[in-house]
């Protein structure tokens, strides 16, 4: 009986640098588009808390016939008989997508109270990922 040599399997060099150079193509190609996905993610974020913290303030005026002088008067008994509280479901105010907190004013300056973040900068007005977002447009 004649022994077979099996010739070892693997792959050559230039094979795995054409594999690599495909993966650059495709991460330099389809990065960018993740990146820019990302940021208006974290954009409709602050929109959709922005709406929770404005309802929020919303019951809070029906109980207390007031808007909150802050937004931790959504979370802490300010005294009053009809406070129903917290009006947030966890018990804190949450930051902006950026780690900022949301601004708020009340009286407002677009209505009976303004809440906005400034976006990713954290500075009034800029475009895109630095846009600020409000619940007043």
């Amino acid at each position: 009986m004649r022994s077979k040599r099996n010739p070892q399997k693997g792959f050559t060099l230039i094979e795995l640098l054409v594999v690599l150079a495909i993966l650059a193509l495709l991460a330099g190609v389809v990065g960018p588009q993740v990146f820019k996905a990302l940021g208006g993610a974290q954009s409709r974020t602050a929109k959709v808390q922005i709406e929770d913290l404005s309802a929020a303030v919303e019951m809070y005026y029906l109980d207390m016939g007031k808007h909150p002088s802050s937004l931790e008067g959504l979370i802490s008994d300010p005294g009053g008989a009809n406070w129903n509280g917290p009006y947030l479901s966890k018990n804190k105010v949450p930051l902006d997508p950026w780690g900022n907190a949301y601004q708020y004013k009340s009286p407002g300056d677009h209505g009976a109270f303004d809440i906005y973040s400034l976006g990713s900068d954290n500075a009034a007005g800029g475009s895109g990922d630095a846009a600020d977002v409000n619940n007043w447009e």
